[in-house]
């Protein structure tokens, strides 16, 4: 399983994919780690994880992006991501947002994709807004975001 946009290709976190990730010099963090756990628990989980973002043009991970579980019994699931500094500003991080939330909206129990970032977080904001997600509270210094299926 694989997403393509016109620069990226988004592979969800295996074993196998971590060594890919790890052979570009990608930092595994404590997110990785967790989730490879909880796919050897739950195969079924796959997808609804992390996601390494690969560009292209160098064949190297830039990135990872993700979903924090399966979509949970409001059908709404929780999106993050992350890009390496050295790729930022480039627009990769709403090129794989976007292929990411299209992905999971074609799977037909998830209605809602939900979002959160710190206030300051200008290049997070500016993401969410390009993907036309909806600011909806705001608790002490962390935004809430969502984006539903229909409108």
């Amino acid at each position: 399983m694989q997403l393509q946009t016109e620069r990226l290709t988004l592979i969800p976190c295996t074993k196998t994919s971590v060594l890919l990730a790890q052979a570009c010099s990608y930092a595994i963090g404590p997110h990785i780690e967790s989730h490879l756990l909880e796919l050897e628990q739950d195969s079924s989980l796959l997808g609804w994880g992390v996601w390494f973002v690969i560009n292209k043009e160098t064949n190297k991970v830039i990135g990872d992006i993700g979903f924090k579980g399966k979509p949970n019994q409001e059908n709404s699931i929780e999106i993050g991501y992350g890009i390496l500094p050295a790729a930022q500003q480039n627009g990769f991080a709403t090129e794989a947002v976007r292929e990411i939330i299209k992905w999971a909206f074609s799977i037909e129990h998830v209605h809602k994709i939900i979002a959160e970032c710190l206030q300051d977080n200008e290049p997070s904001i500016k993401v969410l807004e390009k993907i036309q997600m909806k600011k909806v509270n705001r608790i002490d210094n962390m935004l809430k975001w969502e984006l539903c299926k229909h409108g």
